[in-house]
């Protein structure tokens, strides 16, 4: 059967309700997208047959073929290049880095090349690549397999840089994620690929680029992107057992970022926590800290506090417990934010 008679055959927009892990919902979104564009076409180390490390590309590759599944060598510089070379001759590519630490050998052509691109031509040509990227620690793994690398690309201009942090938004985000026409690092917190959410297929989805207030609260403010929101959602139950009121706000972009929520919600609490897994120095919670300061200073009845990784290289498993910021230590910045 060919590629077009698979595509016939297939069901339309799947409508109601659906209980997903959030890497299957990131499954879906790609089927969605590969159904609406025949121009999109998803490009990894062993995407193909096996579906991916995590399994997220799986039943794709039987569904769309090997000229739209497509499994490559192992080289990420070469993948990025390709895709660039796609893009410019009108595809949509779809690129799966396998883990967050192998980004580094594509560092060059994301940075110098697919960053600079449309501003290298004026605006004369798209570049709508995604580049999908597993991050982020809680899964027992070893170097290079547990990084947070997400503010090298929000630092670049020209980058696109988003997270979900729900089934329901990686179900949308990556679709509107590929409809850019701007290259976009999409970010998946690989330690929530698992546990399952509600996805909406009839909703309205929420635009790529807007933060969100998930928890309403009014004593502080907890600002968090990908797998550490639900962290904040759990340091929130935590402190509502003790009296205090938190609000969590989920960034879902990194660049751009949609301050309007931020700014709103720190105006009415008074006081801010940025959390991240990442390393806390010259990272993006340095950058939101930074602007809280900046454009909300004679609201904040605290200084701005901060919780990160160590500033270290990421530990082995057995301690990345120690590394990685938990509910205690987002309320013990809660505390020390309500003390002053």
């Amino acid at each position: 059967m060919t590629d077009t008679a698979i595509r016939a055959e297939a069901p339309s927009r799947p409508s109601g309700t659906s209980i997903l892990p959030l890497g299957k919902a990131i499954t879906a979104g790609l089927r969605q997208a590969m159904l609406d564009d025949d121009k999109v076409l998803l490009m990894g180390e062993d995407i193909g047959p096996l579906g991916g490390v995590f399994r997220v590309t799986e039943g794709l590759h039987a569904e769309f073929g090997d000229q739209r599944v497509l499994d490559t060598p192992l080289a990420e510089s070469g993948i990025v290049g390709t895709a660039i070379g796609l893009a410019m001759r009108g595809y949509r590519p779809v690129i799966e880095i396998q883990f967050d630490g192998f980004i580094f050998p594509a560092f060059d052509q994301i940075t110098t090349q697919l960053a600079r691109m449309r501003a290298r031509h004026e605006g004369g040509i798209s570049m709508p690549v995604v580049i999908r990227v597993p991050y982020g620690g809680h899964i027992g793994s070893i170097e290079h397999h547990q990084e947070s690398p997400e503010a090298y690309f929000a630092h670049t201009p020209g980058l696109r840089v988003v997270s979900p942090a729900t089934p329901n938004d990686a179900y949308w985000m990556i679709q509107q994620a590929i409809r850019s026409d701007d290259p976009v690092l999409f970010f998946e917190p690989k330690s929530r690929y698992w546990p399952k959410g509600t996805v909406d297929f009839d909703a309205e989805p929420t635009p790529l680029h807007a933060s969100r207030v998930v928890r309403t609260g009014t004593d502080v403010t907890v600002i968090g992107h990908g797998a550490m929101v639900t962290t904040l959602l759990e340091a929130a139950d935590l402190a509502a057992d003790e009296g205090t009121s938190i609000e969590v706000v989920d960034l879902r972009s990194l660049s751009p970022v949609d301050y309007g929520p931020v700014l709103a919600s720190v105006s009415k609490t008074g006081r801010a926590v940025v959390a991240q897994e990442a390393s806390g120095f010259v990272s993006v919670g340095s950058e939101i800290a930074a602007t809280i300061a900046e454009r909300a200073f004679y609201l904040l009845q605290a200084p701005v506090l901060r919780v990160s990784g160590y500033d270290t290289p990421f530990p082995p498993a057995a301690v990345e417990t120690h590394f990685l910021p938990s509910a205690d230590r987002v309320l013990e910045a809660v505390d020390r934010t309500l003390a002053y």
